[in-house]
């Protein structure tokens, strides 16, 4: 294994990444004055969006540089599958973040990068179908990680170094370059990324995340010895993501929602919800990610049964049973009254204005008992008391020798 190489790339990876991320950031943050406030408003929304880039190149030019010079010596076609395919998801992602494209023909270009990957590598049949799906859905689960501050980050860089860790015991340097880079290249972007964001990994960063785990993850896990069960630790390498997934597809479909629209009902969105700060809910993801991360590594070294998978597959599913009875949209709003509406008269030219309804005449009240007949009372039987006269002061002076 070529221990120095992969520490070289790693290096390269964290310096590119830090020197591009600050110069976006830069670019960013920039203050602009009022008369071309929209303009660079926008220019600036635009940059933090797509500031993922600053992570894809870091990775790819570092990993390309040394597979370039010689560091996968033992399999170059797969890491050069790798680079292939990941780039390819990348750039699908940035044309995503600058006009957004329709599901299906995301999932087919992911199809044909994992398909990519898997011809480079030279798996056999059987096994290059499974390779294909299991890259197509967890590069989709990892890319809905991206919901908060630092959660897809830190929650990549736990997978990537048990991938990394997974590569070193079988000691292939070509399958471990990718992890190694992505390690120190999200590592560098987490400065950028954490609560308050300045950059975002956006479609463009978050796709080639989970493209580079889901697709290294199976192909280390096919180079594998036979003698171990080394295919149970790959879906422990992505169980947040996973039950995050299913986390959204269950409560969508519990209440007649499509699986494909969006909304605030992730992992990340539901702690929020519990009174989890956005630093806390990405520690706290970073630490259900480290788990069973590490029992799968221990699994794939042959040092940990296959059993003792079964413990945080058991924590993640009350996890995930926990979180269904947190709330994740809104209560409905309460129907408005149903009002009859007035029908408006439209009149034709020439004809004449309908006539206004004649005021309804209210029934004569009923006399009292005991009361007089020509004396008008209210309906409590109080007599009236008639307005104010109006007239000359001999009037008002008969009026009111009348009433005494």
């Amino acid at each position: 294994m070529n221990v120095l190489g992969i520490i070289a790339s790693g290096v390269a990876a964290l310096l590119i990444t830090v020197a591009l991320a600050r110069i976006a950031r830069r670019a960013a943050l920039r203050p602009h004055t009022p008369a071309a406030s929209a303009g660079r408003a926008a220019r600036a929304g635009l940059l933090r969006r797509t500031g993922g880039t600053a992570a894809v190149l870091g990775v790819t030019a570092a990993a390309g540089g040394a597979l370039w010079l010689g560091a996968a010596d033992d399999a170059p076609s797969s890491a050069a599958g790798l680079l292939a395919g990941s780039g390819t998801v990348a750039a699908l992602g940035l044309v995503h973040d600058l006009k957004p494209l329709r599901a299906v023909l995301r999932l087919a270009v992911q199809t044909a990068a994992a398909v990519l990957v898997v011809c480079f590598a030279g798996l056999p049949p059987v096994a290059a179908v499974l390779t294909v799906l299991w890259t197509v859905l967890v590069t989709n689960a990892f890319a809905l990680l991206d919901h908060a501050d630092g959660l897809l980050t830190v929650v990549g860089v736990v997978t990537a170094a048990g991938l990394l860790a997974c590569a070193a015991v079988d000691g292939g340097s070509a399958l471990a370059l990718l992890p190694a880079a992505l390690v120190a290249g999200l590592g560098g972007f987490l400065l950028h990324t954490w609560h308050p964001a300045r950059l975002r990994l956006g479609a463009c960063g978050a796709q080639f995340t989970g493209f580079v785990l889901a697709a290294s993850g199976a192909l280390i896990q096919a180079a594998a010895p036979s003698g171990r069960a080394a295919w149970a630790a790959l879906p422990a390498l992505a169980t947040v993501a996973l039950a995050d997934t299913a986390l959204v597809v269950v409560s969508r479909r519990r209440v007649g929602r499509s699986p494909l629209r969006g909304g605030n009902d992730h992992v990340g969105h539901r702690l929020r919800r519990l009174r989890v700060t956005v630093p806390g809910t990405a520690v706290l993801l970073a630490l259900w990610a480290g788990v069973p991360v590490a029992a799968g590594t221990l699994v794939h070294a042959g040092l940990l049964h296959p059993a003792f998978l079964l413990v945080p597959l058991a924590g993640t599913v009350a996890a995930v049973l926990a979180l269904l009875r947190v709330p994740g949209y809104p209560p409905p709003r309460p129907a408005p009254p149903r009002t009859t509406a007035s029908r408006t008269h439209v009149r034709r030219p020439g004809a004449s204005a309908p006539a206004a309804p004649a005021p309804a005449v209210r029934p004569a009240e009923a006399p009292a008992k005991g009361a007089s007949v020509g004396t008008a009372r209210t309906a409590s039987g109080r007599p009236t008391v008639p307005p104010p006269p109006t007239g000359s002061p001999s009037e008002t002076a008969a009026v009111a020798a009348d009433r005494s």
